[in-house]
Order: C-alpha cells, then structure tokens, then sequence
C-alpha cells in the first residue's frame, strides 16, 4: 500500500487526511505501519486522496 507515499506527496498530515477521509488518525497511523486495511476504509482514502484504489493499493514493481 502506497498510503503514506501518497499522502506526503500531497503535502497531508495525518489530521488532514483524517479530517478529509472520515478515517480515524489511529487508523491511518496503523495502515502505514502494517500495509493492510478494509477496503471500505481504502475506499475512503482513496477518494480522500483522490487517486483510485489500484495506485492506493498497488506496489510499484521493483526496477532490477
């Protein structure tokens, strides 16, 4: 999951992307540690962010 790429990338703190998404800062704080969520809370990040779940969602394939 790219949450926390995305995220700084757009310039949102934990407490903005909170606010936006409906989405609890513990919650948030817990998906970039450990990669994993439901998907109705993707859903909601996703759109918080305004990407789509695939580039929320999906790793960049490594460059070997």
């Amino acid at each position: 999951m790219r949450l926390k790429e995305i995220r700084n990338r757009k310039s949102l703190s934990l407490r903005a992307l909170s606010e936006l998404s409906g989405v609890s800062q513990r919650t948030i704080e817990d998906i970039e540690r450990f990669d994993r969520c439901k998907v109705d809370t993707a859903i909601k990040l996703a759109d918080a962010l305004k990407v789509s779940l695939d580039e929320l969602c999906r790793d960049l394939p490594s460059e070997d």
